[in-house]
């Protein structure tokens, strides 16, 4: 998918590309199916609160807290520029949403501050290494009993799912994305300490299949 970063992308360009970022990501990812079955395992519940890690434009904070309008919903980015669209949707959309500028790898919350910590369409972005030090941080981040949700490229089903991962590959690069193809997101989240670890869904899409996974942090 897409990158994120804004580098020597002039102000006005880079808004109209931050613009184009949401109906390109609904096309290619059936992004509205995805997140809505993201948010049902989720099973928010009233007063919890919720993180969304690499929230990009806002979309699925937004919906959660429009879903969920008594859950406390934060978001988190590590690019400015996108951040700004996403406040301006939570503004008009007419809902309250923390919006944090930071990385994944060093999330900027104290330890057990959430009940529930979702992502999609991210990890597939980071190294290995990363994907490793941010599945930490994540259950860093969760309280006791919390769950974890990411929902991003995964196994693909069949010889055409694979073959149409191949742009995402192209776009993103072999080396971070292979781990993706190989099904192992489970295995980041359960070496993070991660318990009951499990691909709760998985759907075919343009670009590949995608992946739900999820993980509860341990109470003891």
């Amino acid at each position: 998918m897409p990158g994120r970063s804004r580098q020597f992308v002039p102000a006005l360009r880079f808004d109209a590309l931050t613009r184009l970022y949401d109906p390109v990501v609904a096309v290619t990812s059936r992004e509205g199916a995805f997140k809505r079955r993201l948010m049902e395992h989720a099973r928010i519940k009233t007063g919890e609160s919720v993180l969304d890690v690499a929230c990009g434009t806002g979309t699925l904070a937004i919906e959660i807290k429009k879903n969920h309008p008594k859950a406390t919903v934060a978001g988190i980015d590590g690019d400015r520029g996108i951040l700004a669209r996403a406040r301006a949707k939570a503004e008009d959309a007419g809902v309250e949403i923390d919006f944090t500028y930071g990385l994944s790898n060093e999330l900027p919350y104290d330890a057990r501050s959430f009940d529930v910590v979702v992502s999609t369409l991210f990890f597939h972005h980071l190294t290995d290494e990363a994907k490793a030090d941010s599945s930490v941080e994540m259950r860093r981040v969760l309280r006791p009993g919390g769950r974890v949700l990411i929902a991003d490229w995964g196994r693909p089903q069949d010889p055409l799912m694979r073959l149409m991962f191949l742009n995402v590959q192209l776009l993103d690069g072999f080396s971070n994305t292979s781990s993706n193809v190989a099904g192992r997101l489970s295995e980041f989240l359960r070496d993070a300490g991660l318990k009951r670890v499990s691909v709760t869904d998985r759907m075919r899409t343009p670009l590949g299949t995608i992946e739900i996974v999820s993980a509860v942090r341990p109470t003891a």
